[in-house]
């Protein structure tokens, strides 16, 4: 049976958080959030990492990560700049920074050709998701079906400010119809909210939510590819515009051509959206190993399972 990969998203720039958060130590033996997403990959049965990066990242990033997963599992690196996937153009548009997460996967297309998960390198998944998303890869996912794990919307806010989610629909087959963006989303005496122009919204605790955990085939690369043409031509003189993964998702499922099963996880998502979060996740980490979830120090010898 054909092991699963693991793609992981390292090369935001963490403008909010200020700073590299990808390379931020947040495990009691100084692990980054990202470890523990290989970890758990590792313990599913996942049999290789492509880590999405900047190349002016690259030697920080294999010094602080790398370095510590690479005796773990097989170890890939692909590069995400502003004209990655771009040969076709004449002329490379003028941007600051790359196009966003539908772009970032695309710019691993050469290292994968197995179903994958793509995941945020600053989110916290918990191990019951990776877990699920692997055994739906190994069995259930095809180029015509892909999977996603969505989180109750209670479980993902920050308590130090507003945040912005994937809210999803399901259909009673438990198939995603859509998912929308909404920002500003905070936790109020009367409820949990999200506002935009319009005003106030109301959000059930229990609404789910997309965290960007996604379950590939890799059909889906020629799918991003066609979708990011259209979309860079249609944008190239827009600076801000970015390429979402949820956007590429939302087309495929009107155009019927996929349909998107949603794993559901009861855990509780930890991130660092901003720099007052880490205390909170560091907190959570050395409770989880104080629970012997994890060990102290994840890569202490090569037995992880």
């Amino acid at each position: 049976m054909e092991q699963p990969t693991l793609l992981i998203l390292a090369a935001g720039i963490g403008s909010r958080y200020g700073g590299l958060k990808q390379a931020d130590g947040m495990g009691p033996g100084g692990e980054t959030i990202l470890e523990y997403s290989v970890f758990d990959a590792i313990r599913a049965g996942f049999g290789k990492v492509v880590f999405v990066i900047r190349r002016d990242i690259e030697d920080a990033f294999r010094e602080v990560v790398g370095c510590k997963v690479e005796p773990h599992i097989h170890t890939e690196y692909a590069f995400q700049e502003i004209t990655t996937g771009l040969d076709w153009l004449a002329e490379p548009p003028v941007r600051q920074k790359p196009w966003g997460t539908g772009h970032a996967i695309l710019s691993a297309r050469d290292h994968i050709r197995e179903p994958f998960v793509a995941i945020n390198a600053d989110d916290f998944y918990g191990a019951d998701a990776f877990q699920a998303i692997g055994q739906f890869l190994r069995n259930d996912c095809s180029p015509s079906q892909y999977g996603m794990v969505a989180y109750r919307l209670s479980n993902t806010l920050s308590e130090n400010g507003a945040v912005s989610r994937g809210v999803c629909s399901v259909n009673s087959g438990g198939f995603l119809t859509d998912v929308v963006e909404r920002t500003k989303i905070e936790r109020y005496p009367d409820g949990i909210f999200f506002t935009d122009e319009t005003g106030r919204h109301f959000l059930a605790d229990d609404t789910p939510v997309s965290m960007n955990f996604w379950g590939f085939h890799p059909a889906v690369f020629e799918e991003i590819e066609s979708q990011f043409r259209d979309f860079v031509l249609q944008n190239k003189d827009n600076p801000k515009a970015e390429f979402y993964i949820p956007k590429v998702v939302n087309t495929l499922i009107e155009a019927d051509k996929v349909r998107v099963k949603v794993l559901s996880s009861d855990s509780q998502w930890y991130g660092v959206t901003y720099p007052e979060d880490k205390e909170t996740v560091q907190a959570a980490l050395t409770e989880m190993v104080t629970e012997k979830i994890y060990r102290k120090k994840l890569w202490e010898n090569k037995m992880l399972v």
